[in-house]
């Protein structure tokens, strides 16, 4: 179903809160600049104003690129503001239904936490926001309120080691206070597990954002109560699947429903689904030691010797096999995304089987699709 809901579920606009972030702009500077995640919150900002939330309850908080200029009152996006809304400022709040909206860019620590970064991050110092700390504040006793939650974030998945940081994330655990069964928590994810969420730089927008914006337009009538997430997330996907097929992105959307009766992640849909969710360097390590000469360190020493002298002495190297590769295929994503196809004409010139060859190729072109787009939201 992708129309307007038929029954509508109402709520007090008084009793709803929202905390809405979009950053574009970052203090890393020019090589993070993401043109739409401002303009994204705006809109969502506007449909639950336009359904009667008071202003004061909609915490917008922006750090936009210019020119453009949001035209509504908005609170900086830096690090300190955020963390002191997310601890000090809502918990407290009296509400029945909190609304979050992040856009910007986030990435998959080692620990598996997604980490949304703060408008203040750099290159060296990258400050940001743990989303599962978050969440685990907001479903304990620490927020007395908010029974009803809907998290909706627009920002990539990465896996932290893929992007080669020099610097490892700092931790930045929210307190979290005793766990309780009194909250509802729906939590939409746009890209899936270690894959990036698409930008649209023309238009301004996360595609993913996008698709959503209008979904929920579509159901003005039903705002400010959350929708039915088990009726929305099909509407969600069907589009992005869409827009995979058109080759615009290789997102997979994840949405994660915790409540007292129930807690899980709904499955992508239809065959193979288990295949699609994995990452693309994931694909690729399993592709790559699907290889005999992977189980001969003499043979894939011969593979490796034969990159280029300048690559490869960039390259951190392992004495076990799986290790190796995933360090080689991370640093040639990250730093010489060319190379990749130097290391499978080496592989294939040592073992031509057609089937490991087709499925590595694929991998390996996945793996350069996603180390080469720029501009999403990583």
């Amino acid at each position: 179903m992708t129309g307007p809901v038929t029954s509508v579920r109402r709520v007090d606009p008084a009793r709803v809160h929202a905390l809405i972030v979009g950053i574009e702009a970052y203090d890393a500077g020019p090589d993070w600049d993401l043109p739409g995640p401002a303009r994204d919150a705006v809109r969502f900002h506007r449909l639950l104003r336009d359904a009667g939330v008071p202003d004061a309850q909609l915490r917008l908080h922006l750090a936009p690129l210019p020119p453009y200029t949001p035209g509504v009152g908005h609170a900086p996006a830096d690090h300190a503001t955020l963390r002191r809304v997310l601890v000090r400022e809502l918990p407290p709040a009296q509400g029945d239904v909190l609304w979050v909206w992040w856009g910007g860019h986030g990435v998959l620590d080692r620990s598996g936490h997604l980490r949304l970064f703060c408008a203040d991050a750099t290159t060296a110092d990258k400050v940001g926001i743990d989303l599962d700390s978050a969440l685990a504040r907001y479903s304990g006793d620490a927020v007395p309120g908010f029974a009803e939650q809907l998290w909706i974030v627009d920002a990539c998945e990465t896996f932290e080691e893929a992007l080669a940081f020099r610097d490892p994330l700092p931790p930045d655990a929210l307190p979290a206070g005793r766990r309780t069964l009194a909250h509802r928590q729906t939590v939409l994810r746009a890209a899936g597990r270690g894959r990036a969420a698409a930008n649209d730089p023309v238009r301004a927008t996360g595609l993913f954002s996008d698709v959503l914006l209008a979904l929920l337009a579509d159901r003005a009538a039903a705002l400010p109560a959350p929708p039915d997430p088990e009726e929305l997330f099909p509407a969600v996907r069907g589009r992005i699947a869409a827009l995979r097929k058109e080759g615009r992105t290789l997102q997979y959307p994840e949405i994660r429903l915790q409540s007292p009766e129930r807690a899980e992640i709904l499955p992508p849909a239809g065959p193979g689904a288990e295949e699609r969710t994995r990452s693309p360097l994931a694909r690729a390590v399993d592709a790559l030691m699907e290889y005999p000469l992977m189980a001969d360190p003499a043979e894939w020493q011969t593979v490796v010797g034969a990159l280029s002298p300048h690559v490869t002495g960039t390259l951190r190297r392992h004495t076990k096999a799986r290790t190796d590769a995933t360090g080689i295929l991370t640093g040639l994503a990250a730093r010489h995304p060319g190379a990749l196809w130097e290391l499978f004409d080496a592989v294939v010139s040592v073992d031509d089987d057609p089937e490991l060859k087709s499925e590595l190729a694929k991998a390996l072109r996945e793996l350069e699709a996603s180390a080469r787009r720029p501009r999403g939201r990583r």
